[in-house]
Order: structure tokens, then C-alpha cells, then sequence
């Protein structure tokens, strides 16, 4: 027998060693609104057929939870993938980033042609025919050679490379019905759990829908995402050019010794955005009728907008525009001010944690030609401070505003919107590690803000790992709902920007302990980061967006 503590009811039980947490799950009684999808064992995410042959520690998740999210939704993939080859034998399935409140995804037959409305309706009829089915998903593990073998038989050559660049001696993979698949975690016991999905064509290509994370038994609703889309299909066509459209791509290429290159043409990409955006701005800016005044600049957290305003500054000096440059953080109101979240800790996030009508007063005085002395947020003090920084705005001159709340439309709402140049900063990871298992946007800004966060000391990786829910409820609340509403998107991700990250997140993430809430998603990043051979920061210009994280 064996000793389980479940943290859902706060008890422990004896259980025969080897029982699954499956069939471990009915002994303990707990409210369960949603169907258990998944668990953590000892804070480390497991799925529900993990064998227990030791004393744990158990909390079972559903789906609300980002444990039971991934479980979910790797299972879903499966699900289509396995349907497609059904049908259409030798066709080629890539899952993309996540867009739309779904995963965008492409087929393309052994023929060549991509799907059609009627392929993908046939696809859904048998995805449908499988839940009712109600199969089970199989792990199996093996040696590296063997797997890659088995996939190299498939065609599937992406996950011969991730495989082929990796440090693992065994690999587990998956199948279903027979048919092999691989997913870098765990999935759900069988197909009869996803009962929530959808299908719904997207320009030529189709969005897999996945469930509401707050309320599971519905979808979640779609948005239509077209600024978003552009930017990330411009991304997607400057891989294929370069043959890098997956991390075995990426990391083969680096072990040619072209890592340098892949750097300096990634700087080189973003370089000419941000001039075209600039020479775009001065064009406006010149606009008789109606001139260009405030550029307006946000984006979620870590996805580099400082340093994008500091390039972004830098080019438009060399159209020969003079750049007067604060941030909405300058007027934070006093600390005592803040709002406050349920829990009563201060919601920094909050669009009243900033005094906009003492902005906007500010903001009318400059573009009237007088003076204004801009206040300095103390964070040690929790005050706002006014030292003097004094600005007067002339002819040769325009405004940028810098902050997560720049594009909400009651922060300047005097200003008109024909006078205003909005720009909103993604983190669009563009290539994923093989053509089933994308790359969340969110894993890269995480990366970015422990390394930042650490380095800077001002906070350790398990607290900024326990903060991360917190920003990113408010990202969906404060800053995500004016995306589409940006004049130009800059996308900030970079190619080979997780192979620079893995040395200097590596040592940081291990600090984590083992015996905490945080350890699990250390201990998913430190899995994740591993699929990537190890790139030198040594070739990052001083200018790099990459390079402002590791070296804040």
C-alpha cells in the first residue's frame, strides 16, 4: 500500500501501489463542477493513467485550470490529426500558434490541394465518430532510434528532426487506434472526455475551437483576428523562405553554424519593421489635414516596449521628427490610491491605477505649445514625483505614449483619434516544435519576464511565476480588447530567441523549489526550453530586443 495526500479535500488515504489516479479519483469526495481531466503529482502535471507506486501528493484539475487546458487541447489535436489521416492518408496537418480563441491549422493532401469546406466537414464527422467511440490514448516508450524510426516510416520528417536535436535517450510518444502521434506532455485517457470542439473555416484555412477556460461546457467565442493574422502569416512566409518552419529546422541549422546568421537576419526583419513604421508616421505626421500628434504604444506584459520605443525613437529622429517620450506608469496614482483586487492586493493593472485625466491635461497643454513638467513614479515610495522633467512641444516634434493602457480610448479621449498613430506590440511565436504541438505566445513573454524579473532582482522565478495568472487575467481585460484597433502590429517574438533564452532561464528556473505551487510550470518551462539546442548571446547586438531581458 501506498499513502495519498489529495490536496482537493485535504485528506490522506491508503491505496494499493499501482493503481492509477483514475481509479484512485472515486475514493476521495470533493466537488467536482466540471469533469477531473488531469492532475499534479508532487506540484509536476500528470495525466489521469499515471501509475502511483510511491507516497504523492495529488490535486486533480479540470479544465479550468492551465494544467487541464493542455491536457485538453493536446488531446483534441490528436483527436483531429488521427481524423485527417483517416480520411486522407499521406496528408500533411500543421497546427499554428493559437489565433481567434482556437488553434489555426492547415491540410494539405497527398495531391497537394488543401483542404475544402466539404474535406473539413468530413474531417469533424469523424473526429465526432471517435468521441463517441470513446478510444483510448496509449503512451508507449521507447529508445530515440526507434521512435524516430517509426515516424520517419510516417513521412513525418518535423518530428524526425525535433527528435534527431534533442538530448533524450527514451521518448515517450502517444497513439491512437494504432496511429502514432507525439505531444511533449500528457494527454486525457480517451477520446470520450472531449466533448466540447468546433471546426469553423478561417480564410482558407480553419480554426480547431477549443473550450471556454472559464465555463468549459461552452465554446469559446470567436473573434475574428485579421491585423493579428497578417502579421503572423508575414512571419510564417519569411520561415518558409529560410526553410525554418520548426525548432528541428531551427536547431539543425545552428548545428550547421549558421546560428550567427539566423540572428543578425531575425534583428535585420525587425530592424525594417520598425523603420517602415517610423517613415509610415512621418508620412502622417506631415498630413496637413490631419497630422499625426500622439503615437500611442502598448502591448501585454514583456513583449518589449521600451525597447521598441527606444528603436521606434531613434528612426523617426532620422526622418527628422523630434520624439517626446513618457510612459502612463509616470502617472500611477499614489499607492494608497491603487485599486485593489478581491484578495485585497493592490490590481497594478487596473486602467484606474493610472491618473488618465491628469495625463490627458498634460497631454492637451503639450500639443497647445506650452510647457509641462511630467511627473516620475517613485515604486520604492509609492508616489509620484515631480523632478523637474519639463517637455514643450514645436513643430519638429511628436508624442509618444508608452503603457499597457496607451490604446484604451478613455485614456486621451479629447485628442481625435485622426491625430493619434496606435501601435500594438505582439509576441507571435512563429515557428512551433513540430506540426502538431505549437508554441504558446504566452510560454515566450513568460521566458522573458522571469529572466528580466531575476536579473534585475526584483523578483525570484516562483514569484514571478505566482504573479503570472494575475497579469495575465488583466492582459485579457485591459489590453487585448484594443489589439485589433492598432494602426500597425509589431510582432517582437524572435526566431532563434529561445535557443539564446535556454542557458540564462535554465539556472534560474532550478531555483524554483520542488516543494512549491510554482514548481510545476519550472518544471514544464525547463522541459519545454530543452527541445532547443543552446545558442551564444554573444552575436545579440546592443539594439536587441532579446538583449534588454537577459540584460535589463
Amino acid at each position: 500500500m501506498v499513502r495519498v495526500y489529495c490536496k482537493n479535500t485535504g485528506t490522506s488515504k491508503d491505496v494499493q501501489e499501482g493503481l492509477t489516479l483514475l481509479e484512485i479519483l472515486p475514493q476521495f469526495e470533493f466537488e467536482k463542477p466540471y469533469p477531473i481531466i488531469a492532475a499534479k503529482v508532487n506540484n509536476v502535471s500528470q495525466g489521469l493513467k499515471y501509475r502511483v507506486y510511491n507516497n504523492q501528493d495529488v490535486e486533480f484539475v479540470d479544465y479550468r485550470t492551465y494544467v487541464g487546458r493542455g491536457v485538453y487541447r493536446r488531446s483534441l489535436c490528436f483527436l483531429l490529426c488521427k481524423a485527417a489521416t483517416d480520411l486522407f492518408p499521406g496528408c500533411r496537418i500543421t497546427l499554428r500558434r493559437p489565433i481567434a480563441k482556437g488553434y489555426l491549422c492547415d491540410i494539405v493532401k497527398k495531391d497537394g490541394t488543401k483542404s475544402t469546406r466539404k474535406d473539413i466537414d468530413a474531417i469533424k464527422a469523424r473526429m465526432q465518430e471517435l468521441v463517441d467511440a470513446d478510444v483510448e490514448f496509449h503512451r508507449h516508450e521507447a529508445r530515440l532510434d526507434d521512435v524516430v524510426e517509426v515516424f520517419s516510416k510516417m513521412g513525418y520528417q518535423d518530428k524526425v528532426k525535433l527528435l534527431q536535436t534533442s538530448e533524450d535517450v527514451y521518448v515517450k510518444y502517444y497513439t491512437l487506434e494504432g496511429t502514432p502521434d507525439y505531444f511533449y506532455d500528457a494527454l486525457l485517457p480517451s477520446t470520450g472526455y472531449l466533448k466540447v470542439w468546433e471546426l469553423t473555416p478561417f480564410r482558407g484555412s480553419f480554426i480547431l475551437r477549443v473550450p471556454n477556460r472559464h465555463h468549459p461546457e461552452k465554446l469559446a467565442p470567436f473573434y475574428i483576428q485579421d491585423k493579428t493574422y497578417d502579421i503572423f502569416l508575414e512571419n510564417i512566409r519569411w520561415n518558409k523562405i529560410m526553410n525554418l518552419e520548426n525548432v528541428g529546422d531551427v536547431n539543425l541549422a545552428c548545428r550547421r553554424g549558421e546560428a550567427s546568421n539566423l540572428i543578425q537576419v531575425s534583428e535585420a526583419l525587425q530592424e525594417k519593421k520598425i523603420v517602415q513604421i517610423a517613415e509610415t508616421i512621418h508620412s502622417r505626421f506631415c498630413d496637413k489635414e490631419n497630422p499625426v500628434k500622439v503615437v500611442l504604444i502598448t502591448g501585454p506584459s514583456s513583449s518589449g516596449k521600451s525597447t521598441f520605443c527606444r528603436r521606434l525613437s531613434i528612426q523617426l529622429m532620422a526622418c527628422g521628427v523630434q520624439p517626446v517620450f513618457f510612459s502612463t506608469d509616470d502617472y500611477f496614482v499614489n499607492r494608497v490610491d491603487t485599486p485593489k483586487l478581491p484578495d485585497g492586493s493592490y490590481d497594478f493593472d487596473n486602467f484606474e491605477t493610472v491618473d488618465h485625466k491628469a495625463l490627458e491635461k498634460d497631454v492637451v497643454k503639450l500639443l497647445s505649445g506650452k510647457e509641462v513638467e511630467v511627473p516620475e513614479y517613485n515604486f520604492v515610495t509609492g508616489k509620484r514625483e515631480y523632478n523637474g522633467r519639463k517637455f514643450r512641444m514645436d513643430g519638429s516634434k511628436i508624442l509618444l505614449i508608452e503603457g499597457i493602457h496607451a490604446l484604451n480610448p478613455e485614456l486621451i479621449p479629447q485628442i481625435p483619434d485622426q491625430n493619434k498613430f496606435k501601435i500594438f506590440i505582439s509576441v507571435l511565436t512563429s515557428i512551433s516544435l513540430d506540426d502538431h504541438n505549437c508554441i504558446p505566445t504566452s510560454d515566450n513573454r513568460l521566458l522573458r519576464r522571469i529572466v528580466r524579473d531575476y536579473n534585475k532582482g526584483a523578483f525570484s522565478p516562483q514569484e514571478t511565476i505566482r504573479q503570472w495568472p494575475n497579469v495575465r487575467r488583466s492582459e485579457v481585460q485591459w489590453v487585448y480588447p484594443y489589439q485589433e484597433n492598432a494602426d500597425v502590429l509589431f510582432n517582437s517574438a524572435y526566431l532563434i530567441e529561445f535557443a539564446v533564452m535556454r542557458s540564462h532561464a535554465e539556472q534560474i528556473l532550478r531555483m524554483v523549489p520542488r516543494n512549491s505551487p510554482e514548481y510545476n510550470e519550472a518544471h514544464r518551462l525547463l522541459k519545454f526550453l530543452s527541445y532547443f539546442n543552446r545558442v551564444s548571446d554573444k552575436e545579440l547586438p546592443v539594439t536587441s530586443m532579446i538583449r534588454s531581458f537577459i540584460f535589463p
